[in-house]
């Protein structure tokens, strides 16, 4: 039998249903898994016995009941298949028996056509759409993805109550706590960034999830504590093309939220589940290359960027209020998208302005690593529908040649108020940006990569299960600022 070093770089190397059987039997595998992404971005999985999965079940796909799942079907069209890609293949790092996974697309039992609502084929739409402009051949992402680790997360809402409560053993406000020794060493609100342990008391649990990280094929570059006190934490992942930075974040994803749980601890991916206190973002990297150049660069432009970038840029801010749907797609994003949060709510571009939307790092001169990050999504977005509407509101101001104005290279802060008044903001509530979806949606619908009953389908969801579901009930705060009136 193979050592597990061993079978993870033969699982990478599956190509063929053929291979996929013959490795679970020649590897004891127990288990196969299959996992898909519904519309409003949360993992799911189906999960059968290794001698019940042969070839056919990797060809003709898996069946399932598609209006049990968000933003997919209505009960009188429930039927779905499945259709497991086997290059995702991986060994789950959690599961107690032996369990191989695969990333699923989904499909129309009847028409055997891809579904058009589903988030993994929007992506690889996006991939064969950037193509065929001839602007490039290949795009590269790079999320930022940060986290928040509590140790006790308690909420409710019904008719007679609302609350929540978190906690963690870095919290400042436990700095008083009487924990029977207090040891101390608790990050102050916004001063989070970059300690050494033992104030950052969640370094080996970081470790650990890059570990497994690593053994399922993410790639990483460097993880580290943020701003944020009560355990904000950032696990930075390997540039990537899109589909597959897509089918990564998800798993990165599960592997910290089941890592979490073997440490006694929770993760969440809410965008500001702290008052007063930095939110979770997810500053996206990408850049465009062609025939192995990367088009984003020029040595005799603006901070290294050519025209193409510009044009890119200038489609990012001209579509950022109708982006912010997909990128900042809850109520609770619109907590983080504040002044005075490192918040990135200022429609410009800088080389090194953390408010403006979109920086452009300058940390190496290469022709390779030139980019441009676009700052305000946050991980509670549906990872593929994100970067893929990026991706087409970049394209558009490339193909229209959107001038994306001068750079914002001054405090906006330290700004009279005259002219700061004139830098333009994106949306300051998620009923803005489905408004401005409403309003404009063309450049997604290019190459029938998002369909307008996709986009119909989410501002629905949103507006009936979100906006609507929290206008209805009292907020906690209300109470305070009312109950004496």
């Amino acid at each position: 039998m193979a050592t597990t070093s061993e079978g993870e770089q033969k699982v990478r190397k599956l190509k063929t249903p053929e291979e996929v059987v013959a490795f679970c039997r020649a590897n004891d595998v127990q288990f196969v898994d299959f996992k898909f992404t519904d519309l409003v971005g949360t993992l799911q999985h189906y999960t059968l016995p290794a001698d019940q999965v042969d070839e056919s079940a990797l060809v003709d796909g898996l069946g399932f009941d598609g209006s049990s799942i968000r933003g997919f079907k209505e009960i009188h069209e429930s039927d779905m298949l499945m259709m497991p890609d086997i290059s995702s293949a991986f060994m789950d790092p959690f599961s107690q028996h032996k369990t191989l996974s695969m990333t699923c697309n989904i499909m129309d039992p009847i028409t055997l056509e891809k579904f058009s609502r589903e988030p993994r084929y929007i992506a690889q739409k996006a991939e064969a759409y950037l193509r065929s402009t001839g602007v490039a051949d290949s795009s590269f992402w790079g999320p930022e993805v940060e986290f928040y680790v509590f140790d006790d997360a308690r909420f409710d809402q019904n008719e007679h109550s609302g609350y929540y409560y978190i906690d963690s053993i870095e919290g400042a406000w436990n700095s008083g706590k009487e924990e029977n020794p207090n040891l101390a060493h608790k990050p102050r609100y916004k001063s989070g960034y970059f300690p050494a342990p033992p104030v950052d008391t969640l370094q080996d649990f970081r470790s650990e999830a890059v570990i497994r990280m690593k053994k399922v094929g993410i790639e990483i570059e460097v993880h580290h504590h943020e701003v944020g006190t009560a355990g904000q934490c950032e696990i930075d992942i390997r540039y990537s093309p899109l589909t597959r930075m897509g089918d990564w974040v998800m798993l990165y994803k599960y592997i910290l939220k089941n890592l979490a749980k073997e440490y006694g601890k929770t993760v969440t991916f809410m965008p500001k589940p702290v008052f007063m206190d930095n939110g979770s973002g997810m500053h996206t990297h990408q850049s465009l290359w062609k025939d192995n150049e990367n088009v984003f660069f020029d040595d005799s432009g603006y901070a290294q960027l050519s025209k193409t970038a510009l044009h890119y840029i200038g489609g990012l801010l001209h579509h950022a209020p109708a982006l912010m749907a997909f990128c900042a797609p809850t109520t609770n994003s619109y907590c983080r998208l504040v002044p005075g949060y490192e918040a990135p709510i200022n429609l410009a571009y800088s080389q090194r302005n953390r408010s403006a939307c979109v920086r452009i790092p300058l940390y190496s001169k290469s022709p390779k690593t030139k980019r441009l990050e676009f700052r305000p999504p946050d991980p509670s977005a549906n990872i593929y529908l994100a970067m893929s509407a990026m991706l087409m509101a970049g394209l558009d101001g490339i193909q229209k040649k959107m001038d994306p104005g001068g750079p914002l290279d001054r405090n906006i802060y330290h700004m009279p108020p005259e002219e700061a008044a004139k830098v333009k903001t994106i949306p300051a509530s998620l009923e803005e940006s489905l408004n401005a979806l409403e309003k404009d949606s063309e450049f997604l619908t290019q190459g029938d990569v998002f369909t307008q009953d996709l986009i119909d389908t989410w501002l629905d969801y949103k507006r009936t299960n979100e906006i609507d579901a929290l206008r209805l009930r009292p907020h906690p705060y209300e109470f305070y600022l009312y109950y004496e009136v």
